[in-house]
């Protein structure tokens, strides 16, 4: 049975992620597209900094958003002053933290899914007369529909699992930052408290698994419509 305490970090885990990836998935879909379909200068520079995460260890991820994002950060401290608005030490700087680390997963599923879509039914219908944004919203994205779900669950389920970006943004705080990766932390220091680790990490891998068996399934049904086309 889950204590009070593991039932908090389960569900401020859940809110988090969830969160990160509806405020994300727009953007993802945009740079997606845009790596996907368009040829411009500095498309390999935006490639690199969409994947940066990819290769930088988390905690550089949150040192550079504690530079930048912090109540005396570049961008943060003139979010404080005109909007009264912070990210440091709350749960809404964890969500950006597990956003900017989950969010190369995302981008590269919906590429990925964009890139397999023929072309051809694109201009098909840009000649019947449809406008760009027509086309893009009626036979574009249907078609990559499964893609970008794909792309929003291994989202969340990176986001889950999030922690040296975190801590090093926002701290280890319980009810407000501490998910669950950061609740087994604190578990592990503490002397015989080994059962609560145990049972978050069962958590964590049972949420892991079916994440990644609902994004296989996604695939296939993305695989199964193009090859109906």
């Amino acid at each position: 049975m889950l204590t009070e305490y593991e039932v908090q970090a389960l569900l401020l885990s859940l809110k988090i992620a969830s969160v990160a990836v509806v405020v994300s998935l727009p953007f993802g879909v945009i740079c997606a597209w845009l790596l996907a379909r368009c040829q411009f200068v500095g498309k390999s520079l935006l490639d690199g900094l969409v994947h940066l995460p990819l290769v930088l260890p988390p905690v550089v991820i949150g040192y550079l958003l504690l530079v930048l994002m912090g109540r005396q950060g570049a961008i943060g401290k003139a979010l404080y002053e005109w909007f009264g608005l912070t990210f440091s030490f709350s749960w809404r700087g964890a969500v950006l933290a597990v956003a900017v680390v989950s969010f190369p997963l995302m981008v590269r599923s919906i590429r990925l899914a964009l890139e397999s879509v023929d072309y051809k039914l694109e201009q098909a219908a840009r000649t019947l007369g449809a406008s760009p944004l027509k086309v893009f919203f009626t036979i574009t994205l249907p078609l990559t529909l499964p893609g970008v779900l794909t792309g929003a669950i291994l989202a969340f389920a990176r986001a889950l699992g999030e922690f040296g970006a975190t801590i090093t943004f926002v701290s280890n705080i319980p009810g407000e930052t501490q998910t669950i990766p950061l609740a087994m932390y604190s578990f592990i220091e503490t002397p015989g408290a080994e059962d609560q680790a145990a049972r978050l990490c069962v958590i964590a891998i049972v949420i892991a698994l079916a994440s990644i068996f609902a994004s296989e399934w996604f695939s296939r049904m993305a695989k199964q419509r193009l090859e109906a086309r």
